[in-house]
């Protein structure tokens, strides 16, 4: 298997026009609005998806620029391997982020806590469920240092292509 190919089923809107100065993830984003348009061939897969509060984006990191083994995330001076963060810089450039949904209009949903960019291709929506999400973390590796930067973090725009 060389080659998987996926299609967008719509697009994230948010107020970042550029990745510099992004938040890196939502927690880090509360109470920044968007939208995710749908497309219209797959308005009929959001039934009940209003029941839940929050919402798994996984998306196309559209704008990374290739990527490397070891990178130097933005939250820390010290290079690491790449499947040891969050970062744009992947070799399949995909990413996740849990938001809040507030409604859905047709083939609208308005949501918060957006860390995206506007355009972002959307791969797929998953619900957000804390029974089957939420593990007991006893180690959060070299974030533990510094995961008290995520309020004050921000995309610096090396990432892009």
């Amino acid at each position: 298997m060389n080659e998987i190919k996926y299609k967008p089923i719509g697009v994230i809107h948010s107020p970042f026009k550029e990745p510099k100065g992004t938040p890196i993830q939502p927690a880090g984003a509360q109470g920044i609005d968007g939208t995710v348009e749908v497309f219209p061939e797959y308005t009929e897969g959001l039934k009940d998806v209003e029941g839940f509060s929050h919402i798994i984006l996984i998306y196309h990191f559209h704008l990374s620029k290739g990527s490397s083994l070891k990178v130097r995330p933005y939250m820390d001076n010290e290079v690491h391997g790449v499947f040891a963060m969050r970062g744009p810089s992947r070799p399949n450039p995909i990413g996740i982020s849990v938001v809040r949904l507030i409604r859905i209009e047709e083939n609208t949903l308005h949501i918060q806590d957006v860390d995206i960019l506007d355009g972002t291709p959307l791969l797929d929506i998953k619900p957000y469920v804390p029974e089957f999400d939420i593990r007991e973390a006893e180690k959060t590796g070299w974030l533990k240092k510094n995961v008290h930067k995520l309020s004050t973090s921000k995309d610096n725009g090396r990432f892009i292509k």
